[in-house]
């Protein structure tokens, strides 16, 4: 255990951080694997789905809670699997 205040606020912090992380992250992954699964399936509204995840990648990327390459690289395969399934 911490004995120095500053320690502890910093101990408080990081719990508060992770929590908040967490949440971001578990949020990201469920729109993910939602948009993945309606553009295997080709439902009606994948392209506002899709738009939503989006916009969460790039909030989560902004925020720091992801990597900007890991953004990126989310936001293509996406996009590029609504593509084929667009072209068909």
């Amino acid at each position: 255990m911490a004995n120095k205040k500053a320690a502890i606020k910093d101990i408080d912090r990081n719990k508060r951080n992770k929590a908040r992380n967490v949440n971001y992250k578990s949020r990201l992954k469920t729109f993910l694997k939602k948009a993945n699964t309606a553009v295997a399936e080709n439902s009606d509204n994948t392209e506002s789905l899709i738009k939503e995840t989006l916009k969460i990648i790039d909030k989560t990327a902004a925020k720091g809670i992801i990597h900007k390459k890991t953004a990126a690289r989310n936001k293509s395969r996406l996009t590029k699997a609504f593509n084929k399934t667009i072209a068909k």
